[in-house]
């Protein structure tokens, strides 16, 4: 029997998706779900939550649920990362203050000066985890669903001996995206996908062994195709491939797409989204609380989420093909190896075991490492201490870079030092502490 532990279990619409996934597999139906969270009140929702998915699944499963993070780990066999640390506030501060200086945002949370400040805020909350994981769990699989993405993922592998893989949805999202745009069944698909986080690469698009690119290409030129999806489509044109990921998070990953009003109408960017969605969940946790209270039936269906299908594979041996993040042991050729790529994954009983893909090509390597630049810098921020790469990874952010200069820069990231002061690292070294008034 299993013990799956979800720390943020309070992030409620989330775990009863994979709840849900994981209770949808019948080896799984006797699973040991251990929930803790920060926030007692969201924690006691997901524990009603999940007794109650239980009960609809045959009442096999057991729930334990505790604000001891340790407790809830001690004996884990997989540990599902939902955190988000700072919460809504500290997404507000993450768009209210780069917008004094003109720097747009969308959803800022992968990378961008966003993306930058939740990797600070996270990394050192996730290290410690895995060193709670390393005394209490050694052998458990660390699933990590949290954004940053590659910039976490980055960092377990770089300070911790966990198991570790970063799980998102991009690919199959995007997958159905494409068939939807082809007018064909997703389940056609035939696809080779590798890059890094929310901008990997469609490299081979088939069905029945047939390139589909030449169909997706004649399919952009039509307005009502080409408007679902512009930033990518354009992308696609200038690239030749399909990007995972939706086009309002790509038009914040290079310096194309937001830095002026007449680009951000022209490929209707929604500015501020994220804040929006955040809002949202807010709204969402309040009513989900509000129908266990009452007791009324919430809807529930199997996702399509890669962390039940991993526990299933590892648990009964079923070998399985999913796309994960992970160190970059000469997967990605032509990407650096000190970085978190997103590629296939075989999963059995062995583990997971990462797939070599070689080169992408050039102009696909070289777009990513654009982005890789920004999350090696925040690493090394958290990692060694010293303030200056969080400047310079700001600097080197290729949609900042397209809007503010050098100046602008260092004041906006000085503010932000400031605003998230109490859930920042220690920062101890580095030229840029002769502004260390401003960040304590």
């Amino acid at each position: 029997m299993a013990k799956v532990t979800i720390v943020g279990a309070g992030s409620v619409v989330f775990a009863k998706r994979l709840i849900t996934d994981i209770l949808s597999f019948p080896e799984l139906k006797n699973t040991t779900f251990s929930l803790t969270d920060i926030n007692q009140e969201r924690l006691g929702t997901a524990e009603k939550m999940a007794l109650r998915i239980v009960e609809e699944n045959g009442g096999y499963a057991k729930v334990e649920a505790t604000l001891n993070r340790r407790e809830a780990l001690a004996g884990a066999d997989y540990v599902l990362n939902l955190i988000q640390v700072g919460m809504h506030q500290s997404t507000l501060i993450d768009f209210e203050i780069p917008k004094k200086y003109g720097l747009k945002q969308t959803i800022a949370d992968t990378l961008g000066v966003g993306g930058i400040f939740r990797a600070l805020r996270t990394i050192p909350v996730l290290l410690d985890i895995c060193r709670d994981m390393e005394e209490v769990c050694p052998n458990a699989l660390l699933l990590n669903y949290t954004n940053p993405m590659a910039m976490l993922m980055h960092a377990v592998a770089k300070s911790s001996s966990i198991k570790s893989i970063g799980l998102c949805h991009s690919v199959q999202n995007t997958a159905d995206d494409l068939a939807s745009y082809l007018n064909i069944p997703v389940e056609e698909l035939e696809y080779k996908v590798a890059g890094i986080n929310h901008m990997a690469w469609f490299l081979e698009l088939k069905r029945n062994g047939v390139d589909l690119y030449p169909e997706l290409f004649k399919a952009m030129e039509k307005d009502d195709v080409f408007s679902k999806d512009k930033v990518r489509f354009e992308m696609m044109r200038r690239l030749n491939y399909f990007v995972t990921e939706s086009s309002e998070h790509m038009s914040e990953y290079t310096p194309y797409f937001i830095k002026d009003e007449k680009l951000i109408e022209q490929f209707d960017i929604p500015i501020d989204e994220y804040v929006r969605r955040s809002e949202r969940n807010l709204e969402r946790f309040s009513e989900t609380k509000d129908k266990i209270e009452r007791g009324e039936a919430f809807h529930t269906e199997k996702s399509h989420e890669y962390g039940a299908p991993i526990i299933h594979s590892m648990e009964t041996g079923t070998n399985r093909v999913i796309w994960g993040n992970v160190l970059n042991t000469n997967l990605i050729t032509n990407l650096p190896a000190d970085s978190c790529v997103e590629v296939p994954c075989l999963i059995n009983k062995s583990g997971i075991q990462p797939c070599h893909v070689g080169d992408l090509p050039v102009q696909l390597a070289a777009m990513n490492r654009t982005n890789i630049n920004v999350q090696q810098l925040v690493v090394e921020a958290v990692l060694t201490g010293n303030i200056d790469y969080v400047y310079q990874a700001v600097m080197m952010d290729p949609h900042t870079a397209s809007v503010l200069s050098l100046e602008e820069m260092w004041s906006m990231t000085n503010e932000l030092l400031l605003a998230h002061e109490e859930h920042l690292p220690k920062f101890t070294s580095g030229r840029n502490l002769i502004k260390k008034e401003l960040v304590q």
